[in-house]
C-alpha cells in the first residue's frame, strides 16, 4: 500500500515569520508616516485645535508679543502634577514654546526636595507653607510669579443630591485665564521698566483703590497691571503732573476742577501727554472744565445724556455695536460695549484749521435715532458719536518733552467701573485704549479669558455607583460570558 505524503501546514515557520516581519514593518512605516506628518504640521502648516477645554489657539496680539521676543525666558512650572489644571498649563506653554524657541519651560515638582528647595531659595519661597502651584517667569534676573490660584475663575454650582434636604455644592470653572496672566508675564519681565498711569482725584472721579464696590475703578486699574502699567493716583492742588506720568486717568469727575489744576492739565497735554477722560450722567448740568480744555483740542462734550429707543436693554444703557475705523476698535468688529447714560462725544468742526492741527476722530456711535435727551420729538435723529480719539502727532523739526500728545474721551464712566466692564467687550476696550494711548501697537489685539466648555454627566450618589458596577462588572462580565460560550462552541 502506498504511503500517503502528509499535508504541508499552510502556515510554515517560514511563512510565519514572513508574516510577522510584513506585520512589524507596517507597523514601523505607520508610526514613520505620522512623526514626519506631525512634524511637518507643526513647522510649515497651520495646527489644528481642537481643545474645547481651554482652545489653547493663541490670540493674535500674544503671537504678537511672542514675534518681537529677543530675550531668553526660563518658564518654571513648580506645580503638583496631579493638579487638575496642570495639563492645561503645559499645552498652553508648549504653544508659547512651538511660536518663539527663546521661552523654554522645565517642570519642578514641589514634593522633590532637590529641586524644590533650589527654586525656594532662588525666587524667595522659603517658609511659605502655600508656596505652591507657580509659574515662575524668569529673563536675566528678572522675574515675575504667577499663582496657579488665577489661573482659573469658578463659580459655585449645585450638582444632584441623593438628599435633596442636604444640597451639594462644587467649583465650576468657566474661564482659564492662563494666556492673559502669562502674557502680562512675559511682557513684565522683558520691559525695562514699568509705564506709569496717574488716576485724578478729588472732584467725585471713581477710584482706582477701590477694588469691590459697584462704582469703584479697581478692575480697570487691574487691567492697566496686567499691560505693566503701574497705577496711582493724584491731586494736582500742590504739584504738577509728574514727569514720569505716562498716562493721566480722568474717570467721571463729578465738581468742578478748580482752575490751577486746569492749567496743569492743558501744559501737560501741551508737552504731548497722554490722556484718557471719562464723563459721565453725575456731571450733567455743571461744567467740570475739562470740557474747555477738550475744545482747544478740536472734541466737544454734550451737556446732555444720549437715549438710544432701538439699541438698549433696560432704557438707561445704550448698546455700541458702531464703530468706526481706529486702532481701538478695529479689533471690536462684531463686539458690543455697553455704555450706561452716555453723553455725545463728538468733533467741532473748525473753518480753518492750522497745518499742525490734531487730528479728531469720532470713533463709536449710538444708532441711527438715538437723540439727546431734553430734544424736540421734531429733532433729526441721527447716529451719535460716544468716543472720539485725538492724536497730535509729530511735528517735524519739534521734539515734546513726553512725546506726541494722544487724547481718549468717551461719554461715559460706569462702563469700565467694577460693575459694568465685564458687560460685552468693555474690558477689551478699556485694554485697546490704554495700548493705543500708550502707543502700543503690538498690543492692540483681542486677549482675555478663554471661555471652559464643560460636558458634565448629572448623576446622583447611587446612579453613580450603578454605573461603577456596570461599567466594572456587567461589560467586562459580559465579555467574559461570551468568550465561554464561543469556547464551548468550537469544542463540541
Amino acid at each position: 500500500m502506498a504511503t500517503e505524503t502528509p499535508a504541508k501546514s499552510s502556515f510554515s515557520t517560514a511563512r510565519r515569520w514572513g508574516i510577522g516581519f510584513n506585520v512589524a514593518l507596517g507597523i514601523f512605516a505607520a508610526l514613520a508616516v505620522g512623526v514626519m506628518a506631525n512634524y511637518l504640521g507643526g513647522r510649515y502648516f497651520q495646527r489644528l485645535y481642537l481643545s474645547t477645554r481651554t482652545r489653547v489657539e493663541l490670540s493674535p496680539r500674544t503671537l504678537n508679543l511672542l514675534r518681537s521676543l529677543t530675550n531668553q525666558i526660563q518658564v518654571t512650572l513648580y506645580y503638583d502634577k496631579d493638579d487638575l489644571l496642570y495639563s492645561d498649563i503645559t499645552k498652553l506653554l508648549d504653544e508659547y514654546n512651538a511660536h518663539n524657541t527663546h521661552l523654554t519651560v522645565q517642570t519642578v515638582d514641589y514634593y522633590h526636595p532637590g529641586a524644590a528647595e533650589q527654586v525656594k531659595l532662588k525666587y524667595n519661597l522659603v517658609g511659605a507653607a502655600t508656596n505652591k502651584n507657580l509659574v515662575i517667569f524668569d529673563s536675566g534676573g528678572a522675574y515675575r510669579i504667577v499663582n496657579g490660584k488665577l489661573l482659573s475663575t469658578d463659580e459655585l454650582v449645585q450638582v444632584p443630591a441623593a438628599d435633596p434636604a442636604q444640597p451639594e455644592y462644587r467649583h465650576r470653572p468657566v474661564a482659564f485665564n492662563g494666556e492673559v496672566l502669562f502674557s502680562a508675564a512675559i511682557l513684565a519681565v522683558t520691559s525695562p521698566k514699568p509705564l506709569k498711569a496717574y488716576f485724578l482725584e478729588g472732584h467725585g472721579e471713581l477710584a482706582a483703590g477701590d477694588a469691590t464696590g459697584e462704582m469703584g475703578f479697581g478692575k480697570f486699574a487691574a487691567v492697566l497691571q496686567q499691560n505693566h502699567i503701574e497705577t496711582e493716583p493724584l491731586s494736582l492742588l500742590t504739584n504738577a503732573v509728574p514727569a514720569d506720568c505716562n498716562l493721566l486717568v480722568i474717570a467721571g469727575p463729578r465738581t468742578a476742577v478748580p482752575p490751577v489744576e486746569l492749567e496743569r492739565i492743558g501744559k501737560y497735554l501741551d508737552e504731548g501727554g497722554r490722556l484718557f477722560v471719562m464723563f459721565d450722567a453725575y456731571s450733567v448740568g455743571h461744567a467740570t472744565g475739562l470740557e474747555k480744555i477738550l475744545a482747544k483740542w478740536g472734541v466737544g462734550v454734550s451737556d446732555n445724556v444720549v437715549k438710544d429707543p432701538d439699541y438698549t436693554t433696560v432704557g438707561t444703557d445704550v448698546i455700541v455695536g458702531t464703530f468706526a475705523k481706529h486702532p481701538v476698535v478695529n479689533p471690536l468688529l462684531g463686539s458690543r460695549l455697553q455704555l450706561i447714560l452716555p453723553r455725545a462725544i463728538g468733533k467741532i468742526d473748525a473753518a480753518s484749521q492750522a497745518a499742525d492741527a490734531p487730528s479728531v476722530d469720532e470713533i463709536a456711535f449710538a444708532g441711527p435715532r438715538s437723540f439727546l435727551e431734553g430734544t424736540d420729538a421734531a429733532t433729526p435723529r441721527h447716529a451719535l458719536p460716544l468716543v472720539a480719539a485725538v492724536d497730535k502727532g509729530t511735528v517735524k523739526g519739534v521734539v515734546s518733552e513726553r512725546g506726541a500728545t494722544r487724547i481718549l474721551v468717551a461719554g461715559d464712566a460706569l462702563f469700565l467701573g467694577n460693575h459694568q466692564i465685564e458687560s460685552g467687550a468693555n474690558r477689551d476696550f478699556a485694554d485697546f485704549a490704554a495700548n493705543w494711548l500708550l502707543d502700543r501697537p503690538a498690543l492692540l489685539e483681542g486677549l482675555g479669558p478663554r471661555p471652559v466648555t464643560e460636558y458634565r454627566l448629572a448623576l446622583t450618589r447611587p446612579q453613580l455607583q450603578a454605573v461603577q458596577w456596570l461599567l466594572l462588572g456587567a461589560l467586562p462580565g459580559g465579555i467574559l460570558l461570551m468568550g465561554v460560550g464561543v469556547w464551548f462552541r468550537r469544542h463540541k
